[in-house]
């Protein structure tokens, strides 16, 4: 059995696992519960009530974080020629078409996200068996593949972030860095919950939003009270 450290055991006492707290006292309550030495993550776990075996209930889609997500994204682009100087100039880290997938395909996946053109969709899906399972693969309904590769990567290094529903039903997501503001915690969580309401199925039945909790990388974590969010 791992030893919980002393520090593990104050901040445990901390917080009341009988109590369902609002995300305003949440936010304040993670940056004084976090004890690492390290900017830790600020992750938020919705448990929804949606059956991912259906796929208009396998969620899936894109939030774009009102104060950012905290970690500066290497943004890949796969593009014919006549669109790598726009990728550049947005940002985009890495750009161009063959080099790149024969990178992958030997094994090459430092990039957290990956954007590519309409037009070249055909000649990366090889790559799927690779950048799937790693969340990688580009998607429209993430907003990835698209013919405006400028605006993507502008909109991914602005903060914008995706997200899919698990098998379980549950959601989860880094919303943002324990050195943001207690307000910072608070807007990019509510932005992150509200864009899920709104994706809410017609075919959901029962209680949509089951259970939001929030924890750093190392914290325990926080219940919201779901009737508190707005």
């Amino acid at each position: 059995m791992a030893r919980i450290s002393k520090k593990r055991k104050e901040v445990n006492k901390l917080v009341d696992k009988t109590k369902l707290y609002t995300m305003d006292e949440a936010s304040d309550l993670i940056k004084k519960i976090n004890t690492t030495k390290f900017d830790a993550s600020v992750d938020l776990h919705v448990r929804l009530g949606v059956d991912p075996r259906k796929a208009d209930q396998a969620l899936r889609g894109t939030v774009t974080l009102p104060n950012g997500s905290g970690k500066t994204k290497k943004v890949l682009v796969f593009c014919k020629p006549e669109k790598e100087a726009d990728a550049k100039a947005a940002g985009a880290d890495f750009v161009g078409l063959d080099e790149y997938i024969t990178k992958i395909e030997q094994g090459w996946t430092d990039i957290d996200v990956i954007v590519a053109t309409p037009d070249v969709m055909a000649t990366i899906a090889k790559l799927g068996r690779v950048l799937g399972p790693r969340n990688l693969m580009p998607n429209p309904k993430s907003g990835t593949v698209t013919p405006d590769v400028a605006k993507a990567v502008e909109e991914v290094k602005k903060g914008k972030i995706s997200f899919r529903v698990d098998k379980f039903g549950i959601v989860h997501s880094s919303i943002g860095r324990i050195s943001f503001t207690k307000e910072q915690i608070k807007q990019n969580a509510e932005e992150f919950i509200a864009t899920l309401q709104k994706m809410k199925p017609s075919t959901a039945k029962g209680i949509y939003m089951k259970s939001i909790s929030i924890a750093t990388t190392m914290s325990p974590g926080i219940s919201i009270d779901t009737k508190s969010i707005s």
